[in-house]
C-alpha cells in the first residue's frame, strides 16, 4: 500500500465527478443561454418596432398639425379652394429649427403667414369669384320700374349728368332682362 497514493486517487475521482457533473449540466446551461439570447433578441426587435411606430406617429402628428395650420391660414386669407391651395404649398412648409413652421421660398425661409399671403396674391384664382354667376347661370337682375320715359340712343352722349346716366343704365338692364327671358 505504500506505493499507492490515496490522495491522488481521491483527487482524481473528485475531478472526474466534477467533470461529469459539468458535462451533464453544460447542455442545460447552453440551452438556458440560448433561451436568454432568444428573449433578448425578441425584446430588441420589439423595441425597434416601437421606436419605428413612435417615429411614424410623430410624423403623422406633425403632418396633421402642419396641415391644420396651413389650412386655417388659407381659410383666414379667404381662399375658396383650400384643398387645391394646400396641395400647391404643402411641400414648401416645414418645421424650422425653433419648432415653428416656416416656408422655404425663392427668397429663403419666411414665416408661413407671409408666404401664404404672397402665394394667394400671386394666385387670385383660388379666391372666391368676385362676380357671381357664369356660364349657364340665369339672369336674376330685376328691371327697375321706370315711368314711361324711354331712352333713345341720341340722348346718350359724353358728359351726361349722373341722373340721366343712371336712367340709361336702368333702361339697358330692363331691355337686357327682357331679352334674356325671351319676352
Amino acid at each position: 500500500m505504500e506505493g499507492i497514493d490515496v490522495q491522488a486517487i481521491v483527487r482524481q475521482a473528485v475531478q472526474e465527478f466534477v467533470n461529469n457533473e459539468h458535462a451533464q449540466n453544460e447542455p442545460a446551461y447552453k440551452a438556458e443561454l440560448q433561451e436568454e439570447r432568444k428573449r433578448r433578441e425578441q425584446l430588441e426587435r420589439r423595441l425597434n418596432e416601437l421606436v419605428e411606430e413612435n417615429k411614424r406617429s410623430r410624423k403623422a402628428a406633425e403632418d396633421a398639425e402642419r396641415s391644420s395650420t396651413v389650412r386655417a391660414e388659407l381659410q383666414r386669407l379667404g381662399v375658396a379652394k383650400i384643398d387645391l391651395a394646400f396641395k400647391a404649398v404643402q411641400d414648401s412648409i416645414v418645421r424650422g429649427p425653433d419648432g415653428r413652421f416656416v416656408a422655404r421660398g425663392e427668397t429663403g425661409e419666411m414665416p408661413v403667414k407671409e408666404y401664404l399671403t404672397g402665394f394667394v396674391s400671386e394666385n387670385p384664382e383660388l379666391l372666391p369669384a368676385r362676380i357671381p354667376g357664369g356660364t349657364g347661370m340665369t339672369a336674376t337682375l330685376k328691371a327697375p320700374a321706370t315711368g314711361n320715359e324711354t331712352v333713345s340712343i341720341e340722348r346718350i352722349r359724353p358728359g351726361m349728368n349722373a341722373e340721366e346716366m343712371q336712367r340709361v343704365r336702368e333702361e339697358i338692364v330692363r331691355v337686357a332682362s327682357q331679352s334674356l327671358k325671351g319676352s
